[in-house]
């Protein structure tokens, strides 16, 4: 069953939210935003996804692990945030965003936003490893992993804490999308 957009009072579809998924590598991030993003769409809610991975490896390997480089991925990515929950979409991001600097800008920048901390431990993340990263942080091979490399700390104050040793992905999902009503969070 498909609804027709939510529209404000002049008819125009009403601005979207976003929803910034952060936590540690491995945690769980872009997977519960896919997740949720495909109930949301199965709900008649439009929404996508924005990966933080998916804006490093456009900018290709120019870009760099450091703190410049990772905040320009938060900045590309508020953008995007932005612009799309301006055409009305709900809007999901799955970024690291560890460092304060990145945050900040998140909480500053974003409009319509819900910070939610995508809580694992770094153990637990390092048995998920899927990308590998954490058998090649203890290798040697790389020695940029926050978290492995360096403290990851969790943000202070989200608007939601999604603990996914806890809880399953789908969930966590629903909790997600049940905040959703009629097309807006």
């Amino acid at each position: 069953m498909n609804r027709a957009p939510v529209r404000s009072d002049y008819g125009y579809p009403r601005q979207g939210s976003v929803l910034w998924l952060l936590g540690p590598t491995s945690a769980g991030k872009t997977t519960l935003g896919d997740h949720t993003v495909v109930l949301l769409r199965a709900r008649g809610v439009p929404a996508i996804l924005f990966d933080g991975d998916e804006v490093r490896d456009w900018f290709g390997p120019a870009l760099g692990f450091g703190a410049g480089s990772r905040l320009r991925v938060v900045m590309t990515l508020v953008h995007l945030a932005n612009k799309s929950a301006e055409a009305g979409l709900q809007v999901i991001v799955a970024a690291l965003t560890a460092g304060e600097d990145a945050r900040d800008y998140v909480r500053g920048n974003v409009r319509n936003l819900t910070l939610g901390y995508v809580a694992c431990s770094i153990e637990t993340c390092a048995r998920r490893d899927p990308k590998g990263l954490y058998r090649k942080a203890m290798n040697g091979e790389i020695d940029t992993l926050i978290g492995f490399n360096g403290t990851y700390r969790p943000p202070e104050h989200p608007d939601l804490v999604l603990d996914t040793e806890k809880y399953s992905i789908g969930q966590l999902a629903e909790r997600i999308t049940a905040r959703y009503r009629g097309g807006v969070a």
